[in-house]
């Protein structure tokens, strides 16, 4: 990351060659998905740029910083979804069952729950965050990159329903496929971190 002046970064855009060979989820696709990735990292720059060369209060300006929310949530929400799925999976620790049972009856009381969120109409993201306060676990709709993020929750686990994350597939078909890519080493390095 580099400074541009008065708070405003350039990013590096992340790469991501473990996740060529995903079970269920095609290259082609994959690489479809970085491709739009790579769309939000150089938006969020080009907004950055903009951004330091506006009249701060200006409506140029106030556009700017209304944007800037769906494009670096964009970048950020694809980066915490790439980085929690591998070829093949990593199976849930004990620990993450414990997580998950503090806050549903079982895993599978919680999993049926994320598929729901995950299949609902429309397009969005499915995400598990945790509630820093309460130290619970709680699954959330979110749309349009920006929206309905609950204020301080960390996000734990990420899904994208975006059509994007799944064209050519059913989306039933892509929930499974996801599933059968989670790295839980990741989301249990997410939930520990946050210990």
């Amino acid at each position: 990351m580099k400074k541009l002046g008065l708070g405003y970064y350039e990013y590096v855009e992340t790469d991501y060659p473990h996740l060529h060979g995903l079970s269920e989820i095609p290259d082609a696709l994959v690489d479809a998905h970085l491709k739009l990735y790579s769309g939000y990292v150089k938006n969020v720059n080009r907004l950055n740029r903009s951004l330091g060369e506006a009249e701060p209060g200006s409506p140029a300006w106030s556009e700017l910083h209304r944007r800037m929310g769906f494009e670096l949530n964009g970048m950020r929400l694809h980066e915490l979804y790439f980085e929690n799925l591998k070829p093949g999976g990593a199976s849930a620790s004990r620990d993450i069952g414990e997580f998950l049972s503090d806050s549903w009856e079982s895993v599978a009381a919680w999993e049926k729950e994320f598929r729901a969120v995950g299949a609902m109409r429309g397009v969005g993201w499915a995400i598990l965050y945790r509630d820093p306060s309460t130290d619970r676990l709680s699954n959330h709709w979110i749309d349009l990159h920006q929206n309905n993020h609950p204020a301080g929750f960390t996000p734990i686990l990420l899904m994208d329903v975006w059509e994007h994350a799944y064209t050519g597939m059913e989306r039933a078909r892509y929930i499974d496929a996801f599933f059968a890519n989670l790295d839980w080493e990741e989301v249990e390095a997410r939930l520990k971190s946050e210990d």
